[in-house]
């Protein structure tokens, strides 16, 4: 059974503006989405804000109905079983807002109380996000953005949630947190638990996740592991020579060649299986060669500029 399971999963808005109610043009914050979340994975889900990260999770949570579609969590029906589907999971909203009356301890407490679980966790992720026993006795209006989120972070774990469900999580913490932070997640993820979490930082999903599903405006783009992504897309090469130019025409995956005879220099694009490319220039007389890793923000990047380009060319046909 997966953790999270969705079936052309659809949300759309009736606009506030008079102007689009009278044409007829829904908002479409979420547009037939169909994913599978596998136990004990950590699961990334990215894009741009206002691609409809949020209103999924929204969605996941029972906190707004589908317009189209189906969802479970842990088997349970997002529809019929939420309040169920909340008492199992542990989550942290996007924007946090906390009581400012009442000290980061106390909070922390009146949320394990609404769990009906033991905070379990506090303790090791207090210490690890450096919360110290003096912080939590202060009241929340003192704390800075980084320490809500700390919070956060803390009350969404503490009691060992199967799932955790945590919407950009790392937004105000310093680097010196984001790592500890990671380390939290590769801990939960060894002991089976299942962590769900959408972000716009590319870099962390690309650290931490198993696999990713890429959102654009409303809509599923792809899905798959974060080594395959990264596979996928073209490295830029820049290679040094001397004597006659390798020749790389015809050779699979490379593309964009440009040659500077004067100055021995070939750049290229290079995709998929780097050995063709490498038995290509083998014999070539090659003073350097640089070849930049594939990095998942490119991947991204290539990605939304392919579908820009699609939509470009539906729009004029």
């Amino acid at each position: 059974m997966p953790a999270i399971a969705t079936e052309g999963l659809t949300k759309h808005y009736r606009p506030t503006d008079w102007r689009r109610r009278a044409a007829g043009a829904p908002i479409r914050a979420l547009e037939s989405c169909s994913l599978d979340v596998h136990q004990g994975e950590i699961f990334g889900f990215l894009g741009p804000n206002g691609a409809g990260k949020s209103t999924l999770i929204r969605l996941l949570l029972g906190f707004i109905h589908p317009t189209a579609g189906s969802g479970t969590v842990l088997g349970l029906s997002i529809e019929r079983e939420s309040v169920a589907i909340r008492a199992r999971i542990g989550y942290l909203p996007g924007g946090i807002a906390l009581y400012d009356g009442l000290t980061g301890e106390r909070h922390l407490d009146y949320l394990a109380e609404l769990s009906d679980r033991e905070p379990v966790r506090r303790g090791d992720l207090c210490d690890r996000l450096e919360l110290s026993t003096r912080t939590l006795r202060r009241p929340i209006r003192d704390y800075s953005r980084g320490m809500r989120q700390k919070i956060g972070i803390v009350q969404a774990l503490q009691h060992d949630p199967e799932l955790a469900i945590l919407d950009e999580p790392s937004e105000g913490l310093d680097p010196l947190m984001q790592r500890a932070f990671y380390g939290v997640l590769e801990d939960v993820r060894a002991d089976g638990r299942t962590v769900f979490f959408s972000s716009h930082v590319l870099s962390e999903v690309e650290r931490v996740c198993d696999r990713v599903a890429i959102v654009r405006a409303g809509r599923l783009v792809l899905t798959g592991e974060v080594a395959t992504l990264r596979a996928q897309r073209r490295r830029r090469v820049e290679l040094r020579f001397a004597g006659p130019t390798p020749d790389l025409a015809g050779v699979p995956g490379v593309g964009g060649i440009d040659v500077d005879v004067a100055a021995g220099l070939l750049t290229c694009s290079l995709a998929g299986d780097p050995r063709p490319f490498l038995d290509a220039i083998r014999s070539a007389a090659v003073t350097d060669l640089a070849i930049e890793p594939a990095r998942l923000e490119d991947a991204f990047l290539e990605l939304y500029a392919g579908e820009e380009a699609a939509e470009a060319a539906d729009a004029g046909a």
